[in-house]
Parts: C-alpha cells; structure tokens; sequence
C-alpha cells in the first residue's frame, strides 16, 4: 500500500475536512483510511498505487482549497504481530 499525504491551503473547520475526504473519495474510489486535519492542513490516505498528483490537484482546487505539495510512500502497516 501506498500512502500518500496532501498538505492543504483554505481548510478551517469540520465541514472543511469532509469536503476534502468526500473529494478523494470521487477522485480515488479505492482511497483507504482517508483522513484531513485542518489543524494540520493535510488530508492523508491509502492505495495501492500512487495517485496521480494533478488529478488530485485538480480536484481540490474544484473544491475551493489549495493542493501545496503531496507526497507518498510505502505504507506498512503495523500491527500485534509486525516484524521489524
């Protein structure tokens, strides 16, 4: 799994951070875990291969908020019984 995360510009509130997991919701379909914060401006998530950056940022900026970067990479999860 790849996991990626969003730092964004505009979010303030509650409804703000459905806005943004509701968007990558439409744009990404498979996304898991997904989660935004706009205390820490970003909105975090999982799929099985990296999400394509533009169409992200185009779906936010559809929104009214502001993509500032994105990065992703492996996600392992951890767990009771994790290695390593």
């Amino acid at each position: 799994m790849i996991r990626t995360t969003v730092k964004i510009d505009g979010m303030m509130c509650g409804m703000c951070e459905a806005h943004i997991s509701d968007t990558i919701r439409k744009a990404f379909p498979e996304a898991k875990k997904v989660a935004a914060s706009h205390k820490k401006g970003e909105a975090t998530f999982l799929t099985k291969t990296a999400p394509d950056e533009e169409k992200l940022k185009t779906s936010i900026a559809e929104t009214g908020y502001t993509m500032i970067s994105c990065s992703s990479q492996e996600y392992v999860k951890k767990g009771l019984f994790a290695r390593g």
